[in-house]
């Protein structure tokens, strides 16, 4: 896959190959390039099972699974604790706040995945994961890239706009501006030619600011 192996552990870059893996998760093992194929993948890891903010983080993406699944977006968690831990903490969950877990969750005891995505940060602590959230597109390319510290929650509305906003440049073609959300009007690509940019300047089809700076509506 794109020439990238687990063993490689070159730094990660946007709109750069997601290095592949296998794994243990709590539904099996998994090959990151064979799995949920032909989806957008949200990768995301937490530094620790039966811990509070992560157990708000868990019943988020939980309660939100159908609608990442209604934008194609699979969801896999991981952390460096064992399956054991990932099984007791669901059912746990499922017990105590009557939410199913129904994403896989990686076992990466060794750290070997965690090093290799760079979710463990020395400064932070060298044996949790801090809160990385890693947005994958269908063709295993990392297009987004978050974290969090440990003491500070996820905010989901911006996980969920950041993946409406890669999905809506995509399919149309266009920029999102600051603070957009779906239903907003996106930005056109700026012309690239002296001749374009004359015929930007007088395009009635977008609500042109200037040749460089044009918005649209897309449905």
């Amino acid at each position: 896959m794109n020439g990238i192996s687990e063993e490689k552990t070159s730094r990660l870059e946007l709109n750069g190959p997601a290095p592949d893996f296998e794994a243990q998760t709590t539904m099996g093992p998994l090959r990151l390039s064979d799995w949920a194929k032909d989806s957008w993948v949200i990768l995301f890891s937490h530094p620790a099972d039966f811990t509070p903010v992560c157990t708000t983080e868990f019943i988020e993406f939980a309660e939100r699974y159908d609608e990442f699944e209604k934008k194609n977006v699979a969801l896999l968690g991981c952390s460096v604790d064992s399956v054991y831990s990932h099984i007791a903490w669901a059912r746990n969950i499922q017990e105590k706040f009557g939410v199913a877990i129904r994403f896989p969750v990686i076992a990466d005891i060794d750290t070997r995945i965690s090093r290799l995505y760079g979710m463990i940060h020395e400064s932070s602590t060298s044996t949790a994961t801090v809160r990385c959230v890693f947005f994958i597109d269908p063709k295993r390319i990392i297009r987004a890239m978050i974290y969090y510290p440990l003491n500070v929650g996820r905010n989901f509305d911006e996980i969920m706009r950041v993946i409406d906003a890669l999905q809506t440049a995509d399919e149309h073609k266009v920029a999102c501006p600051a603070n957009w959300t779906p239903g907003k009007d996106v930005i056109v690509p700026a012309p690239t030619t002296l001749q374009d940019a004359d015929q930007r300047a007088a395009n009635s089809e977008y609500e042109v600011k200037d040749w460089y700076f044009a918005r649209k509506k897309v449905a």
